[in-house]
């Protein structure tokens, strides 16, 4: 890469067919986002959009004001939750096509990258998603960005600009605090990096970072670090379970889709020799984060979503990796299926998700979490008005927030555990705990016993079914409860 020039005319704009790609497939994103109803997870950082803060339970705050931003322009429905997250997929394929021309890779192998970013599953077929992930991805590709502009003129205003972009892609999801380490591993395998510690510049950067961070940091430190806690507590090492391990790597591997998986891991393998372009830059970035999995697999599950940020960074290493592979044989026929392969796929669990028809009945499918929430909500509804309930409970914050995100629910509805997952000005604050309530959550979360250690009284109201006929139902028991015995809204129920 250090021998690349920063000559703007040795950058090739995107050609007509990546561009008619990328607005294709972000239009049909758009289409989906609003046809599939909100995931669990979805309804629950909507709750947050309702309170704009620094930070919340879970996470920093980004995805929140994404989402806030989103339903601003496009209204409280599921296109406008998921409108930012949807639009910056697209935004992110032209990043890495840009990129990759900037590590020295050919127009070519640059369009390449682009296209076999979307073709991995987990942006194929979720990169419209509203999860934190579809923030910090876009931002920890442009800070590699702006660090792979910095090379070559006007060194300090692309530090700053990268140090800009890592503190935003910190206040969207902490693994991007790993991008530190990473740049300091870049410049320590650059020839004469490590003078460039010798200038201003860098600090500066990390100065702009810290002032950007620090406003997730200053509302930690005044709400118990609750954020700060969730999170780092899941570094702390637990027994040894490396099958995690292993879970990590087949489903990395299905996820990247098998074949750009495979090119990616040729390019991981071969990053030295800088044939067909430089990775130094993306190997460094990545590789303090990828560590961090790797360790934490072998005590615990990493959560499929989590490498999202470093999937534009391996789909270009995947791009560079084959250019160099034979056009025949395995290796041609892996590369020409590869893209085929990952936007069919994508495309079939996304018109499953969007089409209920396409459900497998009488077992349960994966994608029931977004199914019959409307119909559900009227029959809770229907039942909390019969008894004369003044609110709706629950003892997840993923049914809370499906029921709270249906306009036929009338009352307001807490979750009744973790009320820090809650920001002030969110609706269930409204709930009046003096009156009586219909608690509803799945039989394996509530029972009688339990509630009587929050509630005077707890009477059994039956089952709720969520399901259609011929499917596989999902069962939730329902309570009548009255007279809180703490002030459940400020300390939870337990």
């Amino acid at each position: 890469m250090g021998d690349v020039a920063e000559d703007h005319r040795s950058i090739a704009p995107p050609t007509r067919t990546l561009l008619l790609f990328v607005a294709a497939i972000t239009l049909a994103r758009l289409v989906l986002a609003a046809a599939i109803p909100l995931t669990e997870d979805e309804a629950y950082y909507r709750l947050w959009a309702s309170s704009l803060q620094f930070g919340y339970y879970d996470h920093p705050p980004m995805i929140a004001w994404w989402i806030r931003a989103g339903m601003t322009l496009a209204g409280d429905r599921p296109l406008g939750v998921r409108l930012l997250p949807a639009l910056s997929s697209g935004l992110t394929s032209l990043l890495a096509f840009d990129l990759a021309q900037r590590l020295g890779a050919s127009a070519k192998i640059a369009e390449r990258a682009a296209i076999w970013f979307n073709a991995t599953l987990l942006i194929g077929a979720g990169g419209f998603l509203a999860t934190p992930d579809s923030a910090a991805t876009p931002f920890w590709v442009l800070t590699v960005w702006a660090l792979a502009r910095s090379e070559r003129g006007h060194a300090a205003r692309w530090w700053l600009a990268a140090g800009a972009f890592a503190g935003l892609a910190a206040i969207s999801k902490y693994s991007a605090l790993f991008l530190g380490p990473g740049i300091l591993i870049w410049l320590a395998l650059r020839p004469g990096g490590l003078r460039q510690l010798l200038t201003p510049w860098p600090w500066l950067a990390g100065l702009v970072a810290a002032a950007i961070f620090g406003v997730n940091v200053e509302w930690n430190a005044a709400h118990h670090w609750a954020s700060f806690a969730k999170q780092f507590g899941r570094v702390a090492p637990g027994r040894l379970a490396p099958q995690f391990l292993l879970e990590l790597i087949l489903g990395q591997i299905l996820l990247l889709n098998p074949p750009i998986a495979w090119f990616a891991g040729r390019g991981l393998w071969n990053w030295r020799k800088r044939v067909g372009g430089d990775l130094t830059l993306i190997v460094a970035t990545s590789a303090p984060f990828a560590i961090y999995l790797v360790l934490h697999s072998l005590h615990d599950r990493v959560q499929a979503h989590w490498p999202a940020p470093l999937y534009p960074g391996l789909a270009i290493c995947a791009a560079i990796a084959a250019e160099a592979l034979p056009q025949t044989g395995v290796q041609g026929f892996l590369k020409r299926i590869a893209a085929p392969l990952g936007l069919g796929l994508s495309a079939l669990a996304m018109l499953h998700l969007a089409l209920p028809f396409t459900d497998l009945k009488r077992v349960h499918d994966p994608s029931e979490q977004v199914r019959d929430w409307p119909a559900f909500a009227r029959n809770v509804e229907a039942a909390r008005a019969a008894d004369h309930a003044a609110w709706i409970g629950t003892l997840s914050y993923g049914v809370a927030s499906q029921l709270s995100d249906q306009a036929v629910i009338k009352a307001p509805v807490a979750e009744l555990v973790e009320r820090d997952r809650f920001p002030p000005g969110e609706g269930s604050w409204r709930a009046d705990l003096a009156q009586p309530g219909l608690v509803v959550d799945l039989d394996r979360r509530v029972n009688a016993t339990a509630l009587l250690r929050c509630f005077t009284q707890v009477t059994p109201k039956g089952e709720i079914v969520r399901g259609r006929p011929g499917y596989a139902p999902t069962a939730y028991a329902a309570f009548l409860v009255n007279g809180p015995r703490r002030d459940i809204l400020h300390l939870g129920c337990w």
